[in-house]
């Protein structure tokens, strides 16, 4: 039996009161960041993880523990058929679908006659393939006011060093995939978006790696961005302020792409 979900934002003054959000690979990261942020702006938050359980449950019961609604499910991005499983299973479970953020991804660096095409597939697997797969299935829920928002990369617009040129090809990718399905889901009043952000602290790539330095110089904030930070531009895009706003890719990089 599915739950629907009756509050609504005049009532508790959330901005996302009453909508259901699944975001693809929350358990860690900026994905986590964006969980925590929806939730306290009132959505119900799905977080799909790939292997990451423990940190995904642990996540559920933070959100929780602060008021809002979380539940955790595996859906691996390598997988079609269960990353599609879990967006219907969350539309079956809740009654509906109103916000996709497309946050896995995977990155892999090295010189181009040492780049194996076992990481070139998974890059395009994770990166590209199922992001389109998570919207196909999530689209076909989504009603008027539906949210689709990527988290895309600087990189697509600027890759100042050697050895990424795949990882660069992938964020790349989705710029042109936003806009052609904001042209095919506009007319059903759903928006789609990147966000791109620069270096944010995250495991993938910490503030005191070895890099950062060398970042650092390239950007006009010299300094790693906060997952907190991205977050928040993803609750905009999601949020009723931005129904104008569709097949945009938008940078929060600190200027590393001036």
């Amino acid at each position: 039996m599915s739950t629907t979900i009756n509050t609504t934002p005049a009532i508790t003054g959330k901005p996302l009161a009453g909508k259901v959000a699944f975001i693809h690979g929350g358990s860690r990261g900026i994905g986590a960041a964006t969980a925590r942020r929806l939730a306290r702006d009132g959505a119900t938050v799905a977080i799909g993880y790939a292997a990451s359980a423990i940190a995904a449950e642990a996540l559920v019961e933070d959100i929780k523990a602060s008021g809002g609604n979380a539940i955790a499910l595996k859906a691996d991005a390598t997988d079609a058929a269960a990353l599609t499983r879990a967006i219907d299973g969350v539309a079956d479970r809740f009654g509906r679908l109103d916000i996709l953020v497309n946050s896995a991804g995977v990155l892999a660096l090295a010189p181009l006659d040492q780049f194996t095409l076992e990481d070139f597939d998974r890059t395009v697997a994770v990166n590209i393939r199922s992001v389109f797969v998570a919207t196909q299935a999530a689209a076909r829920h989504m009603k008027e006011g539906g949210r689709i928002i990527n988290i895309g990369s600087t990189n697509a617009q600027r890759m100042p060093f050697a050895g990424g040129a795949p990882y660069a090809m992938s964020k790349s990718a989705l710029v042109g995939l936003v806009k052609g399905l904001a042209r095919d889901l506009g007319p059903r009043g759903i928006t789609v978006n990147n966000v791109a952000p620069g270096p944010v602290d995250t495991d993938m790539n910490p503030e005191a790696g070895d890099f950062a330095a060398v970042m650092h110089g390239l950007m006009a904030i010299p300094r790693h961005g906060k997952a907190d930070e991205i977050a928040g531009m993803v609750a905009y895009l999601a949020g009723p302020d931005a129904a104008f706003v569709t097949g945009a890719d938008l940078l929060i990089d600190g200027g590393f792409a001036a």
